[in-house]
């Protein structure tokens, strides 16, 4: 499977699928950016950093809200 992006719109994930436990107990920083802006990755900070990683971050997302549930923000206010 080739890991680069066609097109801005396209996601690919690394072939194993694997996401580090360790970035899908707490709402991170990041983690926080990323549900705030609904995983656009026009408007992730990191989006200009041009970095050697394919962003899983969309994944880390879903799995804290399976895991974690929302952001305390979005808990207080429901």
């Amino acid at each position: 499977m080739n890991n680069f992006l066609r097109n801005e719109e396209d996601f690919y994930s690394p072939a194993n699928d694997e996401i580090s436990e360790s970035i899908t107990q707490n709402w991170t920083q990041q983690a926080l950016e990323c549900y705030y802006i609904n995983s656009n990755c026009k408007k992730c900070s990191l989006a200009n950093g041009h970095y050697s990683f394919i962003c899983q971050m969309p994944k880390v997302i879903e799995t804290l809200l399976e895991t974690v549930g929302p952001p305390e923000k979005e808990r207080k206010s429901a």
